[in-house]
């Protein structure tokens, strides 16, 4: 029996409940749907609460401030921030993310628990060949930490340079769990992201709050899926934008993918929204990038870059092929009737709280 989220069902979008245990006969449909939510509530806090009795630490970048590693991880960053900053995109090759990610704290056992953590994705709200999850957190630059945000629903609009028939429609995503967010490795990939972006002043997007000293970052972990008879795409959407100040792309792995599949192009601003990659201008070309071995990372200020990623194409097209990867969309807090407002929330995730330390290389 497929397991659905509580979450789809509270906010409508999903089919009945599951049962967790039988229903007994003569029950109402009320009856049944209180009991079912009962039983679901009560399965998801006995979970949570091993997983809490077993949670390990999470990262603390400043007890990595005495170890040589620490700082030559620091040396590179700032080699890597300044390139983001003049030609705002960079691409990391996943060899050197590995010892960059251990100097700030990753555990080596989290690698390949990362790797394989998209094995937990389920189906996505409006894409057939894409299963999915996502979360929300905030880097707080008072505190000086990110810290999980509690769920909201997902909104991107065609006023935020976004054009696809999903446009403007408020998704509900099953959300990513403790498998991922307590992953050494995945909190160290947010403070390198948190040290990459601070600080920096980009071409500022309407309707945001450019004043807070948070950011709100919504985090997707995404699979596209090539069968046979469905073609996975990575951006449906053909040229666009992120609809945030900055946008990270950490590449985990596939399966039965071609060489040559999901490049991703950067064009220049100007290039029209929603064109396919075959309809754009080569000069309006700025740069390429391929996500082809674990941790390859690719930053872009989404404000100032538009991109567009070619299909996944499968090596034996009998079979399926897959693609998984971390999404990382940064901004400030919405403002006025920005079409996330009301669903933004700063509020703590109340059943899968977490907080841990990042820092800030900008003299702020």
């Amino acid at each position: 029996m497929e397991a659905i989220s509580p979450i789809k069902q509270i906010w409508g979008t999903a089919a009945p409940i599951l049962r967790l245990r039988r229903t007994p006969s003569g029950y109402g449909l009320h009856q049944r749907w209180y009991r079912g939510l009962g039983n679901a509530s009560t399965a998801m806090n006995e979970t949570r609460d091993m997983a809490v009795k077993a949670r390990p630490p999470p990262l603390n970048i400043k007890r990595q401030s005495c170890t040589p590693e620490f700082y030559e991880a620091i040396s590179r960053i700032c080699q890597l921030r300044r390139k983001y900053m003049e030609k705002r995109t960079v691409f990391v090759d996943g060899e050197e993310m590995v010892p960059i990610l251990k100097a700030l704290g990753a555990r080596d056992e989290d690698f390949p628990r990362l790797q394989a953590v998209n094995n937990s994705l389920v189906g996505d709200p409006t894409l057939p060949f894409r299963k999915s999850r996502n979360g929300r957190f905030c880097f707080d630059w008072d505190t000086k930490s990110v810290r999980r945000l509690e769920f909201q629903p997902f909104a991107l609009s065609v006023g935020e340079d976004f054009k696809r028939h999903d446009s403007d429609t408020v998704r509900v995503f099953d959300e990513v769990d403790n498998d991922l967010q307590l992953n050494t490795a995945f909190q160290a990939l947010m403070v390198f992201k948190g040290l990459m972006f601070h600080g920096m002043t980009v071409k500022e997007r309407p309707k945001l709050d450019y004043h807070s000293n948070k950011w709100v970052c919504t985090l997707f972990a995404l699979r596209t899926v090539t069968t046979p008879e469905m073609l996975g795409e990575p951006a449906l959407e053909g040229v666009h934008t992120d609809g945030v100040d900055h946008t990270m792309t950490t590449y985990l792995r596939s399966t039965n993918m071609t060489p040559d599949s999901a490049v991703t192009f950067l064009h220049d601003v100007k290039e029209k929204t929603g064109i396919r990659l075959q309809e754009t201008a080569p000069e309006m070309i700025r740069a390429r990038a391929q996500h082809r071995h674990f941790l390859d990372t690719l930053l872009i200020v989404d404000n100032e870059r538009k991109h567009s990623i070619s299909p996944v194409y499968a090596v034996n097209a009998s079979r399926e092929a897959t693609r998984d990867m971390l999404i990382f969309f940064t901004r400030k807090p919405v403002t006025g009737d920005h079409i996330s407002a009301g669903i933004d929330s700063l509020n703590p995730h109340r059943e899968m709280g977490l907080e841990f330390p990042a820092m800030s290389l900008s003299d702020e």
